[in-house]
């Protein structure tokens, strides 16, 4: 039997802006969240949403996580740099080749099959606007993950010298999400 507890944590899909790839034997960098874009969830990040957050795991002494899939048992790497700019919460970082599942993870990302970083979080404060979207202006940040879905489809990865809106597997990856989000909206419904 599982249990599933709610500890406030919630993910973010996201694509990041350019192309998320291996280098240098293991470093990868990109966009874990853009301001002001509208997600499959009816999210939108406002600009200066982590700045407390990260400000405050800084004062700490600690790091946002990288994991794999929002996995807590599958950290991967670790993020050096994590900040805001005015495009959005950028990320850089390497992957720990001496773990299996990050030599996965760059093969994956090498061959385009994982093209997503995900954020996850707990709201701090947020409002509905008058079309309905929650706009998202704090947030406190916990982990960005590599990850096969985005909720994000502006914002993309790829593997050097791939196309991220090329093929069938884009298609069906954006119906499947688009199908997942409606259905965690019905839920949050009922």
């Amino acid at each position: 039997m599982s249990v599933l507890l709610d500890t406030g944590l919630e993910q973010k899909f996201c694509r990041a802006e350019g192309a998320l790839q291996v280098s240098e034997g293991a470093v990868i960098e990109g966009y874990a969240s853009l301001f002001g874009k509208t997600d499959r969830g009816g999210d939108v990040v406002e600009k200066g949403a982590y700045a407390l957050s990260l400000k405050a795991l800084s004062k700490a002494g600690r790091r946002v996580k990288m994991l794999w899939q929002h996995d807590p048992a599958q950290p991967i790497g670790i993020w050096d740099e994590v900040f805001e700019d005015d495009k959005g919460l950028f990320v850089k970082g390497r992957l720990l080749t001496d773990v299996a599942r990050a030599r996965e993870a760059a093969a994956l990302i090498d061959a385009g099959a994982i093209e997503g970083l995900s954020i996850g979080y707990r709201t701090v404060k947020a409002t509905k606007d008058n079309a309905g979207q929650r706009r998202l202006a704090e947030l406190e940040l916990w982990e960005v993950s590599l990850v096969t879905f985005p909720m994000l489809p502006e914002a993309r990865v790829g593997a050097k010298g791939l196309d991220p809106d090329d093929g069938l597997m884009r298609d069906l990856a954006t119906a499947i999400e688009d199908a997942r989000c409606s259905f965690a909206r019905d839920a949050k419904s009922v």
